[in-house]
Parts: structure tokens; sequence; C-alpha cells
């Protein structure tokens, strides 16, 4: 076998000769920033949950209700093994419930530390991708029950999106104190 035909050979050969006759890559062009969440309907509006916050999303399940307890604690679901309490939102922040039928309700499952609740809004609507350049802080159109929750907003083709931290509302006492008085 001579030196021109050995296998090595020939492949430096083919990886020369494409290299001389390859074009240039095209030039990077930056990338828009995009922010990403699971989009839900609650009173009407639309709301977006950050995807780290939203471990899964559920019909509603079958539920036990439980005496003593404010109007907004549902009852609790067997999901899996694990008690999960439901938590009506329209309820919880006082608001109209919207016109959609309990068929179209969804649970978000959060997670934080050792609290594991179901959030029960009136649709989801999967997710959701914004440009980082469509945030807005402005949080004036937001009912003020839900503010504290509420960091800002995407706009996109003439609506907002409000960033709702489900995580801020297992932490808050309103949330957490389910005992009826």
């Amino acid at each position: 076998m001579s030196a021109q035909t050995a296998p090595f050979a020939v492949l430096t050969n083919i990886a020369l000769r494409s290299r001389q006759l390859s074009a240039g890559l095209p030039e990077q062009e930056k990338t828009a920033e995009q922010w990403n969440g699971i989009g839900f309907m609650l009173a009407g509006e639309h709301y977006v949950a950050p995807m780290g916050e939203v471990t899964e999303i559920l019909h509603v399940p079958r539920f036990t209700q439980i005496p003593g307890v404010r109007p907004f604690l549902m009852g609790a679901a067997n999901v899996r093994g694990r008690l999960l309490p439901l938590v009506d939102l329209d309820a919880f922040f006082e608001l109209p419930r919207s016109g959609t039928g309990p068929r179209q309700r969804r649970v978000l499952v959060v997670e934080k530390d050792d609290l594991f609740s179901g959030l029960v809004v009136d649709s989801v609507l999967g997710m959701q991708y914004f440009g980082a350049e469509n945030f807005t802080s402005d949080t004036s159109g937001v009912p003020d029950r839900i503010q504290p929750f509420v960091a800002g907003g995407y706009t996109r083709d003439g609506e907002t999106w409000n960033v709702f931290s489900a995580t801020e509302l297992l932490g808050d006492e309103r949330f957490l104190d389910v005992a009826q008085r």
C-alpha cells in the first residue's frame, strides 16, 4: 500500500479539500433573550407562572372536602399517594368566578420546601414565551389582593400577562391560615 492510498492520507486529503471549498459560516447574530412560563386564566385575566415554580398541571381530581376550613380550600386529593390541598384561587383572592366550566378548570401543582399545594385556576394556556424586551413593571391593572404576588408582566399582542409567583403565595400567612374563624 503506497503512502498516497493509506486510509489516513485519504481522510486528510478529504478534510483539506473540504476546508478549501467550504464557504465561511454566517456571522453569529445576537439572539433575543426569552422568558417562559405556564400561562393560565384567573377571573378573565392572563397570568403566567415562572417555569420553575410549577411542578405539574392536573385536571381537578376527585377530592374530599375538609370541615372547619375557609371556603377557598376546596379539599384534599390523593395524588400518587400524597395529599394535595386544593386551593381555589378565585375564592382566595375574592375574585368573581369566570364563565369557564368545571371541565376547563386546572390545578397548578406547586411545591416549596415542605409545602405541597394545588392552585385551582380557570384554565391553563400552556407554555408561553416572551421577549425580555416586552417586560413591564407596571402592575396597576392587577387587583389589590393579587398585587403582592405579581412581579410585573409581559405584553404581547396588546395583552399583558402578569407574572404570578406561586412560591410567594405559599409563604403568605393568609394562604397558610386555612382554619375557619
